[in-house]
């Protein structure tokens, strides 16, 4: 009779099971995973000519102030309507050939005044026009 306690035995970690259900796991990513190409769109952006930009003859500057005042071409319109400023467009517009219009809003002006000069820009027959805003160093820029 053999009295002695059985020695424990140390335990094993079979790794070969953890191995085949990584691999299993992998293959299953590899062939589930779909590669989509975006879609990109050519877009052909327009050179900046710093002598070109300097001669605009047919530019109207429409300047709106923070109370809802406007200004056509550094001249003050009489009224706030769309009526009076339709009438100051359509006088700016007698001498020039093909006039497009340059919108410049005071920051804390009001949408309905930006909106009139829009109105009234139709109204007058102007179809072509762009905001001006500024740039981070403070210089004014037009954004199309």
């Amino acid at each position: 009779m053999n009295f002695r306690k059985p020695r424990p035995e140390d335990p094993e970690i079979n790794l070969i099971p953890f191995i085949d259900v990584l691999l299993v796991i992998l293959i299953f990513l590899m062939l589930s995973t779909t590669y989509s190409k975006f879609t990109e769109l050519s877009v052909t952006l327009p050179s900046a000519n710093a002598e070109a930009s300097r001669d605009r003859p047919a530019e109207i500057i429409v300047a709106v102030a923070a109370d809802g005042r406007y200004t056509v071409d550094h001249q003050a319109v009489d009224g706030r309507n769309v009526d009076a400023l339709t009438t100051a467009l359509r006088t700016a517009t007698e001498s020039r050939k093909e006039p497009f219009l340059i919108i410049s809003a005071d920051a804390m002006s009001t949408h309905q005044a930006v909106i009139n000069v829009m109105d009234a820009a139709r109204r007058a027959g102007l179809s072509r026009m762009t905001f001006a805003a500024q740039t981070a160093n403070g210089a004014a820029a037009e954004q199309q």
